[in-house]
């Protein structure tokens, strides 16, 4: 048992007061799914937890404007069943419902699913394993030896674990921003500027200071969204992380051509990944089996496959395919 500091939260300026006080080591407990698993790992030590859980202006959904507004304090499964997100939304609501079993989608908030850490097993599995995000300067020991999880893009020679999240997939293929609360203010950056690629520092996993919360998460209404789906593939049907998923949108004209895409793909990357190239592919072009397996190949050209996750490049060519399919039969009803 580690002791550490406790202190709840009242609104989102006395979290962020209570983070800038607490200094070096300090860490958010939100719904805690995340934070409680990797603290009896003990690869999260705090020093002091700042609790928010219960921050009334975090725990908000709004979806009456022109953007989908989710509070950082926002449940899961409230977002997964909010009936905007899910008829208008289909890939939020289906990357939401598929990420995990009731009982965490029942606790577990927007901003905790942004910011979980990896589930690569070196990370995870502690010593004797090399793993440079936990133990910075020790290598990495998925490079080179059982890296069937591992990814295929935005992977450096100090780190090659995936992104575990399928929400953000979903986010990261739409025009998302996030707001964030700190001793200076607030400020927005979009969502592709909130999670670091590992490079040479694979410890540092976002852009987010220690002092620094997340407000809400912000996503600019589209026609797209209708015609979008969630696809994922994994090696058990439920609740387990993913070896290669898709997030897609498009917005179909009624002569078939594609005249909006929107591509993102999970299970594979280092950060939520987006392929504009493939986006690009598609754009201006029939949804046919043949163009929708071009946009897959698109989408995974550059990928870097190790010893053992080669097959991932084939499987998720597929995925995109297949989510785009699902997507196209839905923005043509």
């Amino acid at each position: 048992m580690r002791p550490f500091a406790y202190a709840r939260a009242d609104s989102a300026e006395s979290a962020v007061r209570a983070l800038s006080e607490a200094g070096p080591g300090v860490k958010v407990l939100a719904g805690g799914t995340t934070l409680y698993d990797l603290m009896k790992l003990d690869i999260e030590a705090p020093t002091s937890v700042v609790d928010v859980h219960r921050v009334p202006e975090l725990s908000y959904i709004d979806t009456s404007g022109d953007e989908l507004v989710f509070g950082a304090g926002a449940r899961m499964a409230d977002m997964a069943e909010d009936p905007v997100v899910r008829n208008e939304y289909p890939m939020l609501s289906e990357s939401l419902w598929r990420a995990a079993s009731e009982q965490l989608r029942i606790m577990a908030t927007a901003g905790g699913n942004l910011l979980q850490r990896t589930r690569c097993a070196y990370f995870r599995g502690g010593e004797p394993y090399a793993c440079n995000k936990r133990n910075p300067g020790s290598g990495c020991a998925a490079i080179g030896g059982a890296d069937r999880g591992n990814a295929l893009f935005g992977i450096s020679d100090s780190c090659a674990a995936v992104y575990p999240g399928d929400w953000p997939i979903a986010l990261i293929a739409l025009d998302t921003e996030v707001d964030i609360l700190g001793p200076d203010g607030e400020r927005t950056i979009p969502l592709a500027e909130l999670h670091r690629e590992p490079g040479d520092r694979p410890e540092v996993e976002t852009t987010l200071r220690p002092d620094e919360l997340i407000l809400r998460i912000r996503v600019r209404k589209t026609p797209a969204g209708r015609g979008s789906a969630y696809v994922k593939v994994r090696d058990r049907e439920s609740y387990a992380f993913a070896l290669a998923s898709a997030a897609v949108a498009v917005a179909v004209e009624p002569t078939g051509v594609v005249t909006d895409a929107r591509i993102g793909i999970g299970g594979v990357a280092t950060r939520p990944w987006r392929v504009p190239a493939a986006e690009q592919a598609l754009i201006g072009q029939p949804l046919t089996p043949e163009s929708m397996r071009h946009a897959g190949e698109v989408a995974y050209q550059g990928a870097r496959p190790g010893t053992h996750n080669v097959f991932k490049v084939e499987l998720g060519i597929r995925v995109v395919a297949d989510a785009l399919r699902i997507a196209g039969e839905r923005a043509a009803r």
